[in-house]
């Protein structure tokens, strides 16, 4: 994030993107990490403008003994922004990724119901949604597992789940705490290479320094994925773009970001010159594309 407010950036983001709606009423699911400290921090500051009302809850799976400080962050965090709290002891049980999900989102649900919120928000971020595609592809997943986690989806009756930050690195959440001097506690099971998401996690740590574009590259192909699942208006719009560069020029180099532009104006039914690679570019007249220029 740069500029004399870095912290505008996610906050721009979040308001900018469809996770989150004017007037939801939103149940923040706030572990006391550094990714839903500043979910919360950032959805606090849109409250106004987005015309939120906001409340944080707190699942404490009971599985480590440094639980109850991470309990006392969240307790912090809602005091700093006035913010109800409800925090959840989940009982005994198994300890499985897949059980303690489970029990978490079940939770999570109860006590958005209870409060009539219509939303729960959670912090993934870029990084989590590349563990999940790759995960997906791991178990041999189709279309439905390269979309990866979904920026809002039904969690139950009259309750949404939102995902506001899958494009946001983890890196620009931490920056945002700190530049907010905000609290947040380091989960230490986040190290357990034993755990197949953490080891998908140090691969991918590995591969970074390589592929500097990797986190957005994954996210850019789970959205295409979502959008041609869903059959929307922009899979058509972006499908049109691609192949009428195709029939009449090379599609090799041409940047996703220029065709997204590209789409962006026929969604909007716009007009302008859209460049596509180097001596290419599309005229786009009233919704509708006009041609493809070739300048070389």
């Amino acid at each position: 994030m740069r500029g004399a407010r870095p912290e505008q950036a996610l906050e721009q983001a979040v308001e900018r993107g469809d996770a989150i709606r004017r007037g939801d009423r939103v149940t923040i699911a706030c572990s006391g990490g550094p990714d839903s400290v500043a979910l919360a921090a950032a959805l606090h500051a849109l409250a106004k403008p987005m015309y939120l009302t906001l409340r944080l809850a707190h699942v404490n799976h009971g599985v480590r003994a440094s639980a109850w400080q991470d309990e006392c962050v969240v307790l912090r965090v809602a005091a700093t922004f006035g913010l109800p709290c409800d925090t959840i002891g989940l009982p005994p049980g198994p300890h499985d990724e897949a059980t303690l999900r489970e029990a978490r989102y079940a939770a999570l649900f109860a006590s958005a119901a209870g409060a009539g919120s219509n939303v729960v928000a959670t912090a993934h971020h870029a990084e989590d949604q590349s563990e999940t595609v790759l995960l997906a592809l791991f178990r041999g997943a189709g279309q439905d597992g390269i979309a990866g986690m979904r920026s809002r989806r039904v969690l139950a009756p009259e309750v949404e789940l939102a995902r506001p930050l899958l494009r946001v690195p983890s890196a620009e959440l931490i920056a945002y705490c700190q530049a907010r001097a905000l609290p947040y506690a380091i989960d230490p099971t986040n190290a357990d290479a034993s755990l197949r998401r953490n080891a998908v996690r140090e691969a991918l740590e590995a591969l970074r320094p390589l592929f500097p574009g990797l986190d957005s590259a994954v996210a850019r192909a789970a959205g295409i994925a979502e959008d041609e699942r869903e059959g929307g208006r922009r899979a058509g719009l972006r499908r049109a773009v691609r192949d009428r560069l195709a029939v009449e020029r090379d599609l090799r180099d041409v940047d996703f970001e220029h065709v997204e532009a590209a789409v962006r104006a026929l969604e909007a039914g716009g007009s302008g010159s859209f460049h596509m690679k180097p001596g290419v570019r599309i005229e786009i007249e009233r919704g509708a594309i006009a041609r493809v220029v070739d300048d070389t």
